[in-house]
């Protein structure tokens, strides 16, 4: 296997002067399974920092998953490499016969090598793999074995961030922004920011495992009407007094859903922004505190978290696909201009047209996926809120959650009905589809 020099840069900044013969490899590699879960953590936090939308931000989960896993692959022979079974990638690179790897290790680096080159911050995550691989220099890891492993994690990481480099992601803005139509019906910009629609081309991004991004396309939404009898009016009005008039807890499970990564906030004269966990890193986050509750190891975890990141990278091209095939409306518009005119959602209306929902299709997706992995009731406590001042919340299965998730849209004034059921629909399809390709 060819040595990666870029590898060794760090390699030999954090050696020094090594104590060699510490550790046994045993040890090394209890060591680097017990840490194998940090780093989806550990990027959740770049991604805060950063202020990626939520598409953007299932994307950066993704591929450094899928690298982490592949790199276990030579130590787990009953586990399926994802070359050939994923759209474009192929067969990756294997270490050399008789080399001496410790492969929870070599995952770890090719999930930063991978995650450094999509964020902005790479600076963030270098720094938290030297501080890694500063611990394994403490207990004393073989140089040899450091070196290997290092080496073989940094060769998976770029061959899976240059297959990244291909799906589309650095050539959508040149594809033209889009143009808000004025007609009824229509998404226009929304209070308080009026800000642009956002990656209206990510339904162009190469997939995972669809066939096509208009695969799963939900049917057309329900039809747009102003008169007071129509099913339309009365979805809008059904939002309306779900804000003014919400049952006891629906506010609570709204916010606590809300994953709005970027919220904006007018004092005044003032406006600031609050960042918060987004959609995906909130399924990432259960997929990993599941793994860590149950004491997976390194494959069993990059497993069901890899393929949860995939059911929701493909996901959201899916929704985002029908959403800017659709381009409707969103409850703050219609029931400003026909119901109440100082009307507010209670959580901030997303700068995208309304159907389908986002978080009804991603959660729905990534839940079937861990529902199949894990088990269909099986009871689990989320505590992907607490750092954002929200309790933690106990479900006693997936689709629990994911049914709550959506629900919340409405709850907190950004979604109406059809767009939370045909979502539903559409993202159990879209996890079905990866649970079976992927088995």
């Amino acid at each position: 296997m060819k040595k990666v020099i870029t590898g060794l840069l760090i390699l030999f900044t954090v050696m020094g002067c090594k104590q060699k013969g510490k550790a046994t490899d045993a040890e090394v590699e209890k060591f680097c399974n017990t840490h194998f879960n940090e780093w989806n953590e550990k990027l959740t936090y770049v991604i805060l920092t950063d202020i990626f939308s939520p598409p953007v931000c299932s994307r950066i989960y993704v591929y450094p998953n899928i690298a982490a896993y592949e790199a276990l692959l030579p130590q787990n022979k009953a586990y399926k490499t994802y070359g050939g079974r994923l759209n474009g990638l192929g067969a990756l690179p294997q270490p050399q016969t008789g080399q001496i790897i410790c492969y929870p290790l070599a995952a770890s680096i090719a999930f930063t090598t991978v995650a450094a080159k999509l964020v902005f911050n790479s600076d963030a995550i270098v720094a938290k793999e030297k501080e890694y691989l500063h611990q394994l220099d403490s207990i004393g890891i073989r140089e040899e074995l450091l070196e290997n492993s290092v080496n073989y994690g940094r060769e998976i990481g770029n061959y899976i961030a240059g297959w990244a480099k291909k799906d589309g992601y650095s050539e959508r803005t040149a594809l033209g922004g889009f143009i808000v139509k004025r007609d009824t019906g229509r998404w226009v910009p929304t209070p308080p920011d009026y800000m642009d629609a956002i990656e209206n081309n990510w339904g162009k991004l190469r997939t995972m495992v669809m066939d096509s991004a208009a695969q799963f396309r939900p049917l057309p939404p329900t039809h747009y009407s102003a008169d007071k009898k129509s099913a339309f009016y009365k979805e809008a009005y059904d939002v309306y007094t779900a804000v003014t008039t919400p049952n006891p807890g629906d506010s609570a499970t709204a916010w606590y859903w809300d994953d709005n990564p970027n919220t904006s906030v007018t004092d005044g004269h003032i406006t600031y922004f609050i960042q918060k966990n987004s959609p995906p890193g909130h399924w990432i986050h259960i997929a990993n505190s599941v793994a860590i509750k149950e004491k997976y190891s390194a494959i069993q975890s990059a497993a069901l978290v890899s393929k949860t990141a995939i059911a929701l990278y493909d996901g959201f091209i899916s929704c985002w696909e029908a959403k800017y095939v659709y381009n409707y409306i969103r409850p703050e518009t219609f029931i400003n201009q026909h119901i109440d005119k100082d009307w507010v959602p209670l959580i901030q209306t997303p700068p995208f047209p309304e159907y389908p929902s986002g978080h009804s299709v991603i959660s729905s997706s990534a839940a079937t996926v861990l529902t199949q992995m894990v088990g269909d009731k099986y009871a689990f406590t989320d505590s992907a809120e607490v750092p954002f001042g929200r309790p933690i919340r106990q479900f006693n299965s997936f689709y629990e959650a994911s049914d709550q998730a959506s629900i919340s849209r409405m709850y907190g004034g950004i979604h109406f009905i059809t767009a939370l059921t045909k979502g539903q629909e559409q993202g159990r399809k879209v996890g079905s589809y990866v649970v079976a390709r992927l088995q």
